[in-house]
């Protein structure tokens, strides 16, 4: 796998100054948490889901979920259950390993977990993992020891079974209950640390707990309830001293024009005339510019990735997760500084001061994303690469 590998070789040689390494399902857990990028999203019911998954990632997608939560009817669960198998068993016998992305399932109980592996026999191989709904310290140990089960089950022709545990019950939410619930969630992550891939948010369900539903003009961020859950969830599993987890960035809901109540918060520049300038009338007639901005707050508050449920979402998150060659060369001498015993610099573009010891986390994860989505060139604009990410290919 490799991001912005169904870009013709020519269009990444010219747009990155590092292209994206290329990575296997098999690699490191922090390798693979920072390539998650925008993780797409799927009903367990769709008919044609193997041709869905290998046509998805024809087009850029690393990571999928196939769902059997909340995206599918109550009624529904015992057919989408039977689909998965079948389409996953399809695509063990087509050899497709090579050519899919991470693939995980998110269940509604643990006891699914070891039962699909059961039931998809070696096509299981083809997993990554599970997602799990709802976590909480109370449910959440026989969540893991589930995908621990059906590790063994798989065996040693199998890969590593990762969980990401989906944060999004109202006890998080509630401020009476919140930081009590976090740090018993904290406290399971920690006896399970090399079981954890990434923890989500399930911002959809925080704001359920309100009755509350953000409109396209808007972001998380602009739910001052949701808001404050997310911080305070980046404040417990996001730390940068050992402790914490990667924390991927909330779902955006719309991918249909609607009535808009405010002004495009996308401004004009950097879209130059022409092609440019096409592509940011259909972002804005898409609501798509509050997807741009959502995605930049995200990376503010510490978050990485994004959970996807339309594939039109996909080329934005993948565009706006590569690093800048401001960012790598101010990470670079950054860390070089630190060896050198710290201190204080102005930076190579002489627009800021770089702080060694302060920014060195900063820095290491900023180099860790620039493995996983390339370091564009100095000249590359969001735009080329937003361009670059949603082609299609001959479709």
């Amino acid at each position: 796998m490799r991001h912005f590998g169904h870009v013709s070789p020519d269009v990444r040689a010219a747009l990155f100054h590092r292209e994206p390494a290329e990575f296997t399902a098999d690699a490191p857990a922090a390798e693979l948490a920072t390539a998650l990028g925008a993780t797409l999203y799927s009903p367990a019911t769709r008919p044609q889901l193997a041709r869905d998954i290998r046509g998805q990632a024809a087009r850029g997608v690393v990571s999928m979920v196939l769902c059997l939560e909340d995206s599918i009817a109550d009624d529904e669960v015992p057919d989408a259950e039977a689909n998965v198998v079948r389409q996953l068993r399809e695509l063990q016998r087509q050899g497709a390993d090579g050519a899919l992305p991470l693939l995980f399932v998110r269940t509604r109980d643990a006891g699914q977990i070891p039962d699909l592996v059961s039931r998809l026999g070696p096509a299981a191989r083809l997993l990554s993992g599970f997602v799990l709904p709802k976590f909480t310290a109370v449910q959440g140990t026989a969540f893991l020891e589930a995908v621990i089960k059906a590790e063994q089950q798989v065996g040693p022709v199998g890969r590593r079974l990762y969980a990401m545990p989906v944060v999004e019950s109202p006890e998080v939410l509630h401020l009476e209950s919140r930081a009590g619930a976090l740090r018993g969630i904290a406290r399971v992550l920690d006896q399970y640390r090399e079981r954890v891939l990434a923890v989500r948010l399930g911002v959809t369900d925080f704001c359920a707990a309100y009755g509350l539903r953000r409109s396209p003009d808007m972001t998380a961020y602009d739910v001052q309830l949701v808001a404050a859950a997310i911080g305070d969830v980046v404040n417990v599993f996001g730390r940068a001293d050992g402790s914490g987890f990667t924390v991927t960035g909330p779902v955006w809901e719309y991918f249909r024009q609607q009535e808009r109540l405010f002004k495009p918060q996308l401004r004009s520049s950097p879209f130059a005339a022409g092609r440019a300038e096409e592509l940011r009338a259909a972002l804005i007639e898409h609501d798509m510019d509050g997807l741009l901005r959502e995605i930049s707050l995200d990376r503010a508050n510490g978050l990485q990735g994004k959970t996807c449920i339309h594939p039109s979402h996909v080329a934005p998150v993948h565009a706006l997760s590569v690093v800048s060659h401001e960012e790598y060369v101010d990470a670079r001498d950054i860390l070089r500084k630190d060896g050198a015993g710290g201190g204080v610099m102005r930076s190579a573009y002489t627009n800021k001061m770089n702080e060694a010891k302060p920014h060195r986390a900063w820095a290491e994860r900023t180099l860790r994303r620039a493995r996983a989505f390339g370091v564009a060139r100095e000249e590359t604009t969001f735009v080329e690469l937003l361009a670059a990410a949603a082609d299609r290919g001959d479709d």
